[in-house]
């Protein structure tokens, strides 16, 4: 049985961890939230997407 979860939630909590170990500052983090959010709105998502699903297919099942 496969575990499924969402590229979106596991980024988001690493970018979490990040803030909470101070790895990353607030104004960094920002910078990084707004660069996906534009990103995704270019044509470069649907590549990006294509190449997340290869990557996420090609690592075996459990």
């Amino acid at each position: 049985m496969g575990i499924t979860i969402s590229a979106v939630a596991l980024f988001g909590l690493v970018l979490f961890f990040l803030l909470r170990s101070k790895s990353l500052g607030y104004g960094s983090a920002f910078v990084a939230i707004m660069f996906g959010f534009f990103l995704a709105s270019t044509g470069a998502s649907g590549p990006i997407n294509e190449l997340t699903a290869a990557v996420v297919n090609a690592i075996p099942d459990f």
